[in-house]
């Protein structure tokens, strides 16, 4: 690198750090929402018939703010919303430990869901422009943190339920370590491409969102999103009671094909940006889509539980590259309205989580499990036809920092 101030360096690395600490926290926090929904269940006395109307008002509420994200950033900087998002979903995550009546759950999970949106969709604009200021892939590395968070949470939840701690004991701690920690890190949140080192520039920040998305060149990537986010749903509601129910597997090792799936993710992911800058992103693209098809049809024909856990585990190596590649093609295909490309792209994150467990098990309750892990396959499949709109192409950040001399990935 010549002539780069040193302090813009500094700056960046000091962004980067604080915003895989944002991912990781992100992390954390998701993992105790969903792997204690059993506890949730039991202590608000929430029927098998209202479950799903609360499961499904996170995602809707977390879309709704996802497109809220993207009318504010247009006034305020991205890194201001992230700062205080994070916070109110870790608080609002207390709130559902806390509470003890209906009404104190929905105010608790409807802060969570609009939280998590805003959280979602800034987390990844940031990353989207310390992306262009490096001018090499380093996407893939931040939802690795967030990864390692899941794994994290959900070790910490399975040490509450086999202590039988109750919800707030289980949380508290969490979140008396957390919430400073995130808030000390935001101090460090820089929108890179905008920022200056001596103060904010507001016009700045609304210039990268002044320009049009054209919704046409987004849909490949809005497809992709939805297909991934099907496929890690039917992982993560389908894969224990797939094994117990139809492989014949035991109630412990039921609990097996979610972890290593989330430990493959991990891995998978952060070796995401190295395969990007050695084979670009359309093959990475490709590779995974591949890998995640396999994996699905591993399990579907699998004889046993063994080998439907390495059908598991194959499919989250191939999952894991897609979704941080389609927020990184949204910023390329837009650069100048990147915030606004990223916040309308996260909405199809909650939307193909919003369809993929309701679609399995209607298709398993009709035909079979088996060939229901066959529709998110095809799904999966279909991302081949779209992988050119990840291309790199001619796309140029800025030369502040070294690139790949294989691929010059954004």
């Amino acid at each position: 690198m010549t002539g780069i101030p040193v302090n813009t360096d500094v700056r960046l690395r000091h962004g980067r750090v604080a915003l895989a600490l944002s991912f990781l926290v992100q992390g954390v926090a998701f993992a105790l929402l969903v792997t204690r929904i059993p506890a949730i269940q039991d202590r608000y006395g929430i029927s098998d018939g209202l479950l799903p109307v609360f499961l499904a008002a996170v995602p809707i509420l977390a879309g709704v703010g996802s497109v809220l994200t993207e009318k504010i950033v247009a006034h305020m900087r991205p890194r201001v919303v992230l700062r205080w998002a994070q916070p109110v979903v870790l608080l609002a995550l207390l709130g559902v430990a806390a509470g003890d009546q209906m009404w104190q759950l929905a105010v608790a999970l409807g802060g969570f869901g609009l939280s998590v949106g805003a959280l979602d969709a800034s987390m990844n604009m940031l990353g989207v422009r310390l992306q262009r200021a490096y001018g090499r892939s380093i996407m893939p590395g931040f939802h690795a943190t967030y990864s390692l968070g899941g794994i994290a949470g959900a070790s910490l939840a399975w040490a509450g339920a086999h202590w039988d701690l109750s919800l707030l004991v289980s949380y508290l701690p969490v979140v008396v370590v957390l919430l400073p920690a995130a808030l000390v890190g935001s101090r460090w949140y820089t929108e890179a491409d905008t920022d200056t080192d001596t103060g904010t520039n507001t016009g700045d920040a609304k210039a990268t969102t002044a320009g049009s998305v054209a919704f046409k060149a987004l849909l490949p990537l809005c497809l992709v999103m939805t297909f991934a986010y099907i496929g890690d749903s039917t992982v993560s509601n389908w894969s224990a009671k797939y094994l117990q129910d139809v492989l014949g597997s035991s109630d412990e090792v039921a609990t097996v094909p979610y972890n290593a799936y989330m430990v493959t993710t991990l891995l998978g992911r952060a070796a995401g940006d190295l395969g990007v800058r050695r084979f670009g992103p359309v093959a990475v693209v490709r590779f995974g889509a591949l890998f995640a098809a396999a994996g699905f049809a591993v399990v579907a024909l699998a004889p046993g539980a063994w080998v439907g856990i390495l059908g598991f585990t194959v499919l989250g190596f191939g999952l894991c590259v897609l979704v941080p590649q389609c927020f990184a093609a949204a910023g390329r295909m837009f650069p100048g309205a990147s915030d606004a490309a990223v916040a309308r792209l996260n909405i199809f994150n909650y939307v193909g989580f919003l369809i993929g467990s309701p679609l399995v098990g209607a298709l398993g309750d009709l035909w079979s499990y088996r060939g229901a892990m066959l529709v998110p396959m095809l799904m999966i499949l279909v991302t081949l036809v779209y992988a050119p709109s990840f291309a790199d192409g001619a796309a140029r950040y800025g030369g502040r920092h070294d690139r790949s001399r294989a691929a010059d990935v954004g």
